[in-house]
């Protein structure tokens, strides 16, 4: 009967509950009539022409935040196995995440698709971020690139074709789990407001040309439905940077002083947005007694990779994986990964 509540709010989509997310105001068909055999959505995501998986995935991100925390982890690609990080909360928990972190770092498309497909078939969500330089590879390039934001966003420049060529190899990657029915958390140009990557180095402007015409392409050109986006602030959540609710779904920030990161909460709340939020990175997680005792039930929380999972202290770990507070991979409703038609 664990977290019984939570899987009921998954499936009882005919009552609108009050999470602080934006409730949908249209429950029609596309002829405009009501039909009682279609999901109704219960809040507005971006994409008003969402997929039914992706709508019940934000559903019930929106119906549990501030109740419980979906226990996320951060994997990496080059330790002894893929599921590294995986089996070391596994061997400390008894539990698995109810969410997988990938990146697309160093053109890791193909293997991403077939991970997140591979998770989502175990009964887990996913979401992927993704450090890029400018034109392509990974970290080195995310942090090292200077970018020339007069020229990258100016259409028909050589350097907006060469930076479009790269965004359209990661939406490619999404299309194919878009027609797999897969949803993903798409965390695109993390920790913007940070400076430290290529995407916030142009000022808090430019970032929003960037965000806002990365979601106009994939939206409307690439047609990804099943995208629900997360905008990731760093730990400060600087004034100035966001870029409109019509092009997000999830706000959040990440910091790794090992605190709730309550400071970010506060800021984050404060911009009235009617959004979830989420701890989209952390190193040493805290207690689930810190979070309650903070007032900062983040949508999810998501451990970093490698290093930063061996040195969780473990009956902390294995605590807070167990509590009744934390939704693991065993505890997601099935229903949200039932296929459209499906019964």
């Amino acid at each position: 009967m664990k977290k019984m509540v939570s899987v009921i709010c998954a499936v009882m989509v005919f009552i609108v509950s009050m999470s602080g997310c934006a409730a949908n105001k249209t429950n029609t068909t596309t002829e405009g009539e009501t039909d009682i055999t279609a999901y109704i959505p219960k809040y507005s995501l971006s994409n008003p022409n969402a997929d039914v998986n992706t709508q019940k995935v934000y559903d019930y991100i929106c119906d549990s935040f501030g109740t419980y925390m979906l226990s996320c982890q951060q994997e990496s690609t080059w330790m002894t196995s893929p599921d590294y990080e995986m089996e070391i909360i596994e061997e400390a928990t008894g539990k698995l995440p109810a969410m997988r972190g990938l990146d697309f770092m160093n053109d890791d498309f193909a293997g991403v698709v077939a991970r997140a497909k591979e998770w989502y078939e175990r009964g887990g969500l996913v979401t992927i971020c993704w450090h890029t330089g400018i034109n392509g590879k990974g970290y080195t390039e995310s942090l090292g690139d200077e970018p020339d934001f007069e020229k990258l966003l100016t259409p028909g420049t050589d350097e907006y074709n060469a930076m479009i060529a790269n965004w359209d190899k990661a939406a490619n990657a999404l299309a194919e789990l878009r027609d797999a029915g897969i949803p993903v958390l798409w965390r695109p140009f993390h920790e913007f407001d940070g400076g430290w990557f290529w995407w916030g180095k142009g000022g808090s402007e430019n970032f929003i040309k960037l965000w806002q015409m990365m979601y106009d392409r994939y939206t409307n050109e690439f047609g990804l439905t099943n995208l629900i986006w997360v905008l990731g602030y760093s730990g400060e959540v600087k004034s100035g940077w966001y870029p409109g609710d019509d092009y997000c779904d999830i706000i959040g920030s990440d910091t790794y002083d090992n605190s709730t990161n309550k400071a970010a909460w506060v800021k984050l709340a404060a911009m009235n947005t009617d959004k979830p939020m989420a701890f989209h990175e952390c190193g040493n997680v805290p207690s689930v007694e810190k979070f309650e005792s903070d007032g900062d039930l983040w949508s999810w929380f998501m451990i970093w990779h490698t290093d930063f999972v061996v040195n969780q202290n473990k009956t902390n770990l294995s605590a807070v994986y167990n509590s009744d507070k934390v939704i693991t991979l065993d505890e997601l409703p099935k229903e949200l990964f039932e296929q459209e038609g499906e019964k």
